[in-house]
């Protein structure tokens, strides 16, 4: 219930995702014989929510949310920076995995910029997500996994764009929309500085074994989800809103396409920085 009332109250623009994940982390919590773990894969621009959508999840199942010790947080270019250290990743991170899933079952392990991370040490991890019972005696059933990336927002705004340009809402998007075209382009995703250079998602076992249990789309904001980020952060501050300003920082973003102007391009990632500028806080 926490989770429903949490996305409803402070996830804008997005109802793909509050209706995915909350069927999909309840439904996977109230399961006593689930045959895998939880895999989630959350997709979109910058700024559209996938981290606190992340956020609220760990604190709808944990009482210290993300500063629990049962949660586990990774970046793929502050964790695992080289690739010529991708073997030493590898046993690194299996061992992390496999000593805090012994230590309790029901982790939570965060991987944020998988379109950044080495196809090699992605795939490493595809054992604790298969169907097995126990792997060295320890069952990885009850963990969750969510995964973050920008790859696949092309297509996802690629859709959002078709609804608008054939007079539709946002609203009437449907999972069946985009939820295919998305895996195959998260599938075939090849943004790397280096197209010999084997990163992210790109042919992944995970998704080549049917592993992801959810592709989640993240549509890019509106210049009027914008006005709800920014009415919410003052609020939060112990503010009154002032409505000149909500437009104010809302139109000093900047809006694609270019002729349009339909979606904020940082979503309201840069919202918190530009109150600052406003109140004397």
């Amino acid at each position: 219930a926490a989770l429903q009332q949490n996305l409803d109250k402070k996830l804008f623009g997005q109802h793909l995702v509050s209706k995915v994940v909350v069927k999909a982390v309840r439904g996977f919590l109230n399961n006593t014989n689930a045959k895998k773990p939880l895999a989630l894969s959350l997709h979109g621009w910058t700024g559209t929510g996938k981290n606190f959508v992340s956020k609220i999840v760990a604190e709808s199942i944990y009482k210290r949310g993300l500063q629990s010790k049962y949660v586990h947080q990774f970046v793929a270019t502050l964790h695992f920076p080289h690739a010529h250290s991708i073997n030493l990743y590898k046993d690194q991170l299996q061992s992390w995995i496999r000593g805090n899933v012994s230590i309790c079952p029901r982790s939570l392990f965060i991987f944020d910029e998988m379109d950044k991370m080495h196809a090699g040490l992605i795939d490493s991890i595809k054992p604790f997500l298969d169907y097995y019972e126990l792997l060295d005696g320890v069952s990885y059933r009850q963990a969750i996994f969510i995964f973050l990336s920008n790859a696949g927002a092309e297509k996802i705004t690629e859709v959002a764009l078709d609804f608008w340009r054939n007079g539709r809402t946002r609203e009437d998007i449907q999972l069946t929309d985009i939820q295919n075209a998305l895996s195959v382009s998260v599938f075939n995703n090849k943004n790397s500085e280096n197209a010999n250079k084997p990163l992210s998602f790109w042919h992944s076992t995970l998704i080549d074994r049917n592993l992801i249990d959810y592709f989640i789309p993240f549509l890019p904001l509106e210049y009027k989800h914008v006005k709800m980020c920014v009415r919410v952060e003052i609020e939060s501050r112990g503010y009154a809103v002032d409505e000149d300003i909500v437009s104010r920082i809302a139109e000093e973003m900047t809006y694609f396409p270019r002729e349009e102007r339909i979606y904020s391009d940082k979503g309201c990632k840069t919202v918190d920085a530009k109150l600052d500028y406003y109140y004397d806080f």
